[in-house]
């Protein structure tokens, strides 16, 4: 094992921050440890959704591959973005705990999925949540949405904000004029009724509105409008992790219509070296979180269906069970396979087998079948 540690990671702001994380953990540990910014498939093709990247791991396999080149010694990865198969001479050497792990509206004024109205727009560029949306309320409209976390909530806010920039603009105008037609004189009282209902619309200048924004409205403010959504949904962790939760208004969905992904939340580091091995998990390991997350990995496993269907596992550890929610959708969200379960935990993995099967038996595998054949023939509408 080397002296200082190298890290792959790739270079979006929230991966580093989860890098970070890990960093922090082993310099606890008296572990140098120094960053590797490595570009995946998945950030070479960034308008292509993830269940068209191809199997699971997209944006995993070429952190892995430094590692095994000898090139970096661990690598961090969102869990949920690992595939469940076995990864050649590597393991996962470290679960730190995890933060939350559901799915959150995203919405200007904070509607709740419940409360938006009929024909909104809602992006997601997940199946899952796609599928779990059309299931709860299928007069919405699902639109793709892709990029990182910032990106999203940009093209998000960015019409609504343009729209406002535009219209306090107009007014600015119409005020000047106004009040340039007082000043000569003609219709001077009527002006000056009209001139403070502006004001009173709008108590800020253009530029002083403009300088209160955030820097994440600013950057709105720039990108150019494809799609105008009402509502995105994201996971909260990714919100927590870019420091964006407090920055926008939101509503966490309920956890037993929008079941989580698999690992959804939880960050995994990879390894090969036996003593790395042991230093990672030594600092970073947190039981609980690698107990919960074996189960909806193990499930997700079993059922095969990696990213190409809309799948949903989460666990939690409850004294000597894990509590398990299972659901599996068509991807129009109009038929569904769904259950819990008490496991227990000392032979979690097992018993976690055992469930999948049982979903699997009662009709899964067929909804899972009907998801692949939609992403290999190209006629999903996501």
């Amino acid at each position: 094992m080397t002296e200082t540690l190298r890290l792959a990671t790739r270079g979006s702001d929230l991966a580093l921050r989860q890098a970070e994380t890990v960093r922090e953990a082993l310099s606890s540990r008296r572990r140098d440890v120094e960053l590797r910014q490595v570009e995946t498939r998945g950030d070479q093709i960034p308008d292509e959704l993830i269940h068209r990247l191809g199997k699971t791991g997209a944006f995993v396999r070429a952190l892995d591959e430094e590692v095994l080149a000898g090139d970096a010694d661990l690598a961090v990865h969102s869990l949920k973005d690992l595939p469940t198969e076995e990864m050649d001479d590597l393991v996962v050497a470290g679960v730190p705990e995890r933060a939350p792990s559901g799915d959150v509206v995203v919405h200007p004024d904070g509607l709740g999925i419940e409360d938006l109205p009929p024909g909104a727009v809602v992006g997601t560029g997940s199946l899952r949540r796609g599928a779990q949306i059309r299931a709860a309320r299928p007069d919405l409209t699902v639109e793709p949405i892709r990029g990182n976390v910032d990106t999203r909530i940009e093209k998000l806010l960015a019409p609504g904000l343009q729209a406002e920039h535009e219209r306090r603009l107009i007014a600015s105008g119409e005020e000047r004029a106004l009040t340039a037609e007082g000043d000569d004189g003609e219709e001077e009282d009527t002006a000056g009724d009209e001139s403070d209902e502006v004001d009173e619309e709008f108590d800020r200048t253009v530029e002083e509105w403009f300088d209160s924004l955030s820097d994440l409205e600013r950057a709105a403010m720039e990108r150019k409008v494809e799609t105008e959504y009402d509502a995105v949904v994201l996971a909260e962790a990714g919100l927590r992790r870019s420091n964006l939760f407090h920055e926008v208004e939101t509503t966490r969905l309920p956890r037993e219509e929008f079941v989580p992904a698999a690992g959804q939340g939880a960050i995994a580091v990879t390894a090969s070296d036996p003593d790395v091995i042991e230093a990672v998990r030594d600092a970073v390991d947190h039981p609980r979180t690698r107990v919960a997350v074996t189960v909806e990995r193990t499930v997700l496993g079993e059922l095969n269906g990696g990213c190409v269907a809309p799948i949903g596992v989460s666990a939690m550890v409850q004294g000597e069970h894990v509590h398990v929610r299972a659901r599996v959708l068509s991807t129009d969200g109009t038929e569904e396979v769904a259950d819990t379960r008490d496991l227990p935990i000392r032979s979690h993995a097992t018993a976690a087998a055992e469930f999948a099967a049982d979903l699997a038996e009662r009709g899964a595998d067929d909804l899972i079948a009907e998801a692949r054949e939609e992403a290999e023939t190209g006629e999903d509408d996501e």
